[in-house]
């Protein structure tokens, strides 16, 4: 496996909303320049269609992996999924990795899906490597639902890396139970850090597993020297969604010990509450100008600021304990002054011998 310069980072391709998913080519293209070993694709339901952008990502790299960060377990059927997951391993011999996570609870209600429960994600995971190994499902009825016969071939054998994107201290700790890494969400300070990688480790340990082995990733949105609209589009409206959602919010704040009551005041905020859709693709500048003093300074530990700030905080995560950082908020071109900072710090030694392989 692929060794890059740097293969504990990985990066978002198209951070956040776009209208113009071809930019992603030349965003992995520049990113596997740079040395950075995995390239992460989040999916919305409009112009980021999961298999679609990691064959288009894996079809114009050779090196980065490429990894989904997420894509949901009951949007396809099982066995497409797992297709999708074999054609991009063997379109990139090899560079491929799925990344799954529960989904939002408010869209699954409004598309007439049922919640995502452990029982599921646990059952998904292992009809996953079954059908990976070419293996035959045969008589399944349990939680994912009514699977007489599921088969992809008897010459398909792949080693492909599963994930899942946890927020929540249950989710944490099932997840290290079950899937090769975990990738947490943005705006987790060091603390939270060091409590997810705990929780993780502690249920692959109750599990039976190696607790090294499971890794963890983290995600750092990072913006160097930003201007005024920068900083607000890029932090104070993503964090401003996130803080829109129904559970992904309540979930950040328990594992960040932050101060319900400021969540609360947010929500009843005017221009807040007249939001239609995401802050993040609504919001005019007046209004983010408006919004950003009601979320506190210390709610966005992010990479802010001079190029060896950034890369401080990119190095402050790893000392919490993360396996690997996901760059978030910020394309190849505009974090490359970050990465020479990061070059300077860097603990060359922890991270001998890493493959590009999330996991």
């Amino acid at each position: 496996m692929t060794q890059a310069k740097f293969p504990e980072l990985g990066f978002y391709a198209l951070p956040g909303h776009t209208r113009s998913p071809a930019d992603m080519l030349d965003e992995v293209r520049h990113a596997e320049a740079l040395g950075i070993g995995s390239a992460w694709i989040s999916e919305r339901f409009d112009v980021k269609e999961i298999g679609v952008l990691a064959g288009a990502a894996g079809a114009v790299t050779k090196d980065i992996f490429i990894c989904t960060g997420a894509t949901n377990i009951n949007t396809r059927h099982p066995a497409v999924t797992a297709s999708l997951a074999t054609t991009a391993s063997r379109l990139t011999n090899g560079r491929f990795a799925l990344g799954v996570a529960r989904g939002i609870g408010v869209r699954m209600d409004l598309w007439g899906l049922p919640k995502v429960t452990n029982q599921q994600l646990r059952d998904f995971a292992g009809m996953m490597r079954s059908l990976w190994k070419g293996e035959r499902v045969m008589g399944y009825d349990g939680p994912l639902g009514n699977y007489p016969y599921l088969h992809m071939a008897d010459w398909v054998n792949e080693d492909i890396p599963l994930m899942f994107g946890a927020y929540g201290p249950k989710s944490l700790e099932f997840a290290g139970s079950v899937f090769d890494g975990v990738f947490l969400s943005t705006f987790f300070s060091d603390t939270a850090v060091e409590k997810a990688v705990a929780l993780v480790r502690r249920g692959a340990e109750k599990a039976g597993r190696d607790p090294a082995s499971v890794k963890v990733w983290t995600v750092v949105a990072t913006v160097c020297e930003p201007d005024e609209e920068t900083w607000l589009r890029s932090i104070v409206a993503r964090m401003a969604t996130y803080l829109q959602a129904p559970d992904i919010a309540e979930m950040l704040l328990k594992i960040n010990d932050w101060d319900v009551s400021v969540l609360e005041k947010f929500r009843a905020n005017d221009t807040v509450a007249s939001m239609r859709g995401g802050i993040d693709s609504s919001a005019t500048l007046d209004q983010l100008r408006e919004i950003e003093p009601l979320i506190p300074k210390e709610w966005y530990p992010a990479a802010v600021g001079s190029a060896e700030t950034c890369a401080q905080r990119w190095s402050d995560q790893f000392n919490a304990g993360a396996d690997g950082v996901i760059i978030h908020a910020s394309t190849p071109k505009q974090f490359e002054p970050v990465l020479q900072a990061y070059a300077k710090i860097r603990d060359e030694k922890r991270f001998a011998g890493r493959s590009n392989r999330p996991c």
